[in-house]
């Protein structure tokens, strides 16, 4: 007979777990019948012995089996994408309208934001656009204006949704197992056909190791072709900011100017190297060729036509966004030399909490990693009314490390994993 205090037992001995072991604590867990107590134990296990390949896709079956399934085969094949987090990741928003601009369908399921990083959810409220949509409306969308952007519904994963809180309340997070298992199922739940992982390493990321990360990569997109999924995963940097703002409504402006501007920068070319995957793997065209239609579609503006398209069509104002002066506080680098490092999960914890400020925007920051920077010159702009900008002051500037050695820029991809 299965007990989950025997499965527990087991796993603690660092042995692998069978299908209907797995079946009974998710099953168990997700109905109530498992209490946290004994769950966590659990979870502790797999943190410390870990799951091989084979029990890593039986607990993401598992998951995937707990509740049910979209079937979008009614608008076409669509794509997808997903970020393992990060801050001032706002790829989605910039992804999601290139790809309808050519064409091609997203029903893009969001989660909100998690701790330090960024949701989409939050980000595409602050247009107030309405993402609680029935699946039907988001189909109605999808299919006129190619993609939408809806919470993710109460019955996809209903096993993920649980132990995750848990794990989030436990601290056993850091596990690919786990990790891959929770990502995964969403992803087959979602029923899009084609995607593209972006996991992120370093600093401002729950991978802090590149191999880890790697690592986990690969595994999520092994899973995924075992599901007859098209699939790959970029790991790209977060060991600092990906765009230049921090914060929802200033992330959203940033967006708008890029894709309005075709402003160049680190954001910009990691959502064209995402998009240029996806539609390559769609069209079974190069990537060089895939390449210059993405390009096409930034810099004739067609990206940013449709994100206006996309935010009017769930009831979105982009006039929230007009072009107005902000007030801000500039933090002033108290020495010379070249950006050594950057504290990017303190920035977007500080951020987190300034925003919660009525009145505070948000921040942008100015430089990178690399950059040379002198005495007094302008490092970061705290977008908040002075009494607030001058209590976080201090926190801000010692965010930004600067060395009198010369430091070297960052890459934006450390690997693209088939």
């Amino acid at each position: 007979m299965i007990t989950i205090e025997k499965i527990i037992k087991k796993k603690a001995k660092g042995k692998a777990l069978s299908k209907e072991e797995i079946n009974f604590f998710v099953n168990g867990y997700t109905k109530g019948e498992i209490n946290d107590e004994l769950m966590t134990s659990l979870l502790k296990a797999i943190c410390e012995k870990g799951m091989n390949e084979k029990e890593t896709i039986r607990l993401t079956t598992s998951m995937l089996n707990s509740g049910s399934r979209i079937d979008l085969s009614s608008i076409g094949v669509c794509l997808d994408k997903h970020s393992s987090g990060g801050v001032s990741d706002s790829t989605t928003l910039i992804l999601a309208p290139i790809l309808a601009s050519l064409g091609l369908k997203m029903v893009k399921m969001s989660g909100r934001s998690l701790g330090f990083t960024g949701g989409t959810i939050d980000k595409f409220e602050t247009f107030e656009a309405n993402t609680n949509l029935s699946l039907d409306e988001a189909k109605e969308i999808a299919n006129k204006v190619g993609a939408v952007i809806l919470c993710q519904t109460e019955t996809l994963v209903p096993a993920d949704k649980k132990i995750y809180a848990l794990r989030d309340k436990t601290n056993t997070v850091a596990s690919l197992p786990l990790i891959a298992s929770s990502i995964v199922s969403k992803k087959l739940a979602s029923g899009a056909k084609i995607i593209v992982l972006d996991v992120k390493y370093g600093e401002g990321a729950f991978m802090e190791n590149l191999v880890e990360a790697k690592k986990l990569a690969k595994l999520m997109v092994k899973i995924l072709k075992k599901n007859k999924i098209l699939a790959c995963a970029v790991v790209s940097d977060m060991n600092q900011p990906l765009g230049n703002n921090i914060g929802n409504y200033m992330e959203v402006k940033e967006v708008i100017s890029t894709l309005k501007e075709n402003i160049d920068s680190r954001l910009l070319t990691l959502s064209k190297t995402i998009a240029s995957l996806l539609v390559s793997m769609k069209e079974k065209i190069s990537l060089n060729v895939a390449t210059k239609k993405v390009d096409f579609a930034v810099s004739e503006k067609l990206a940013y036509e449709k994100l206006k398209e996309m935010v009017t069509s769930q009831g979105g104002k982009l006039n929230l966004f007009k072009e107005e002066k902000l007030n801000f506080i500039s933090v002033i680098s108290e020495s010379s030399g070249y950006v050594n490092s950057i504290k990017t999960k303190e920035l977007g914890e500080l951020t987190h909490e300034l925003c919660r400020i009525k009145g505070c925007k948000g921040v942008s920051v100015l430089v990178k990693v690399g950059d040379k920077i002198g005495l007094g010159e302008e490092i970061i702009r705290i977008y908040a009314p002075k009494k607030y900008a001058d209590m976080f002051y201090k926190k801000y500037l010692d965010t930004i490390k600067i060395s009198k050695i010369k430091t070297s820029p960052l890459p934006l991809i450390y690997d693209i994993i088939y």
